[in-house]
């Protein structure tokens, strides 16, 4: 079975702006993100990419800004090296962050699809909350 899809929400106590920020900053990404680097200008159809090294074992992944309201919403494709799959069109996952702000908490809503099967699905949650854990650590 595969096209799982995961949706997940993390809060932050801190404004909108800011982790809009902690999701587009390249420093700040680098900072709570394992030393990933970020490349991408936030422009429909333009390239996002992530490199770096996990585990000794240099990695690019990457894809397309497919929809964009800054400071609020991004969709993006995204194929991972590590993936173990062929860099081709059916192996991306639509990545989407949504925000939304109240009573000074920011809730970052995430969804990640094309996910291969429940333990997959599992291990990209724990992932996100791993990742965002360290976002929350520098925001808060």
């Amino acid at each position: 079975m595969k096209n799982l899809t995961l949706s997940i929400e993390l809060t932050f106590k801190a404004p909108m702006a800011k982790v809009w920020q902690g999701l587009t900053d390249p420093e700040m990404v680098k900072a709570y993100f394992f030393g990933t680097k970020l490349e991408s200008s936030w422009r429909v159809g333009e390239p996002i990419v992530f490199s770096g090294a996990w585990d000794g074992k240099a990695y690019r992944d990457h894809g397309t800004i497919l929809e964009i309201d800054p400071g609020r919403y991004v969709k993006y494709n995204y194929w991972s090296s590590m993936s173990g799959t062929e860099d081709k069109p059916e192996n991306y996952a639509d990545i989407t962050y949504s925000l939304s702000e109240k009573d000074d908490v920011t809730t970052l809503a995430i969804t990640q699809d094309n996910i291969k099967d429940e333990a997959a699905r599992e291990h990209s949650a724990q992932n996100w909350e791993g990742v965002f854990d360290g976002l929350r650590k520098m925001i808060e």
